[in-house]
């Protein structure tokens, strides 16, 4: 009887080893639930992949194309019309760095005004936009009416407002005119403020400075309007005016922001071109030259020798000047932070 029951038992009860063998391999067990799981998350990925294809597809003609057909064209000559292409090497690269009579010099002058660009417009641009967003976070009335009509500048078509701008600035125009009824008249320009080479530059300046200023105040502003107003009351508490708070508590807060400006002005500087050519044409002479102008007329104006790939050599000298800007404008927010 104990015999019959020992041997019921060890034939019905499953051996504790074997339990651990079946576990380890998987065999065993049975998930009805999980393969219909898992077809559905592969039909899930599958239609998303469906849909991400065409979007996909056109990145990579029209970006990843572009960009590896760009960087081959800059080691090449070409005229766009010939069937092949002329390999040079690093002689593009050469003869815009100096290696060229002919285009080097053209090159510095532009390199030379883009820099005196990308120093004025950020510092102008901080220097305008920080009080105006000061000013405007301290006004409680009629707030939203006048963010609308400082922000009203950049919302403006800006090929209109180039044409605009070269219009008030011309010999006739509203700044000479309005100098001359202030009995300033030995200020107003003869020839414009264009068509002077002294003034040609500076005056552009200004004119990318009053673009940029309505989005560098509202960000300066969304940055004025984060901050923990019991700082604020505590250095009124302590006694400190209205200008020592915002030069000692403030301005030290928006450095981040104003890193964030910078950078945007720097790009906008280091790579625009629409502004110079409509309103210029980088002249007089080369006074209003700049790389991204230059780029564009060494593709499309040159009456010289095939210039295409002059023109991506210096594209991608641009681009890597951007990405040194960038890198460095990281490693100050790294160090703000």
């Amino acid at each position: 009887m104990a015999a019959n029951l020992t041997a019921g038992t060890d034939a019905g009860t499953p051996d504790p080893g074997s339990m651990g063998k079946a576990r380890a391999t998987g065999k065993g067990r049975t998930s009805p639930a999980g393969r219909p799981r898992r077809t559905a998350r592969l039909r899930e990925a599958l239609w998303g992949y469906t849909f991400m294809a065409p979007a996909l597809a056109l990145f990579a003609v029209m970006g990843v194309y572009t960009i590896v057909y760009g960087f081959s064209l800059s080691f090449a000559q070409w005229n766009g019309f010939w069937p092949q292409w002329h390999w040079r090497g690093l002689r593009n690269y050469t003869d815009l760095l100096g290696g060229s009579p002919t285009y080097a010099p053209i090159v510095r002058t532009a390199a030379l005004n883009t820099l005196y660009v990308m120093i004025a417009v950020p510092v102008l641009t901080v220097l305008i936009s920080f009080p105006l967003a000061l000013v405007l976070n301290s006004i409680r009335r009629f707030q939203g009416v006048l963010r609308s009509v400082y922000f009203l500048p950049y919302v403006t078509t800006g090929i209109a407002v180039y044409f605009a701008w070269q219009y008030i600035l011309e010999p006739e125009g509203a700044i000479n005119l309005l100098l001359q009824s202030a009995g300033l008249g030995s200020l107003s320009q003869p020839q414009g403020w264009l068509g002077n080479p002294d003034t040609a530059l500076p005056t552009l300046i200004m004119v990318m400075v009053w673009s940029a200023v309505p989005v560098s105040m509202l960000l300066y502003l969304t940055g004025l309007q984060s901050l923990d107003g019991s700082l604020l009351e505590a250095a009124q508490l302590d006694g400190a005016g209205r200008v020592r708070t915002a030069l000692h508590i403030i301005w030290p807060l928006m450095r981040p922001m104003t890193l964030v400006i910078t950078l945007l002005n720097l790009r906008d500087a280091l790579q625009g071109f629409q502004m110079f050519l409509i309103m210029t044409n980088g002249g007089p002479g080369d006074s209003t030259s700049v790389l991204g102008l230059e780029t564009y007329r060494l593709a499309f104006l040159s009456e010289l020798s095939p210039t295409l790939g002059l023109a991506s050599a210096l594209g991608w000298l641009l681009f890597i000047a951007a990405l040194v800007v960038a890198f460095l404008n990281q490693r100050a927010t790294r160090r703000t932070e």
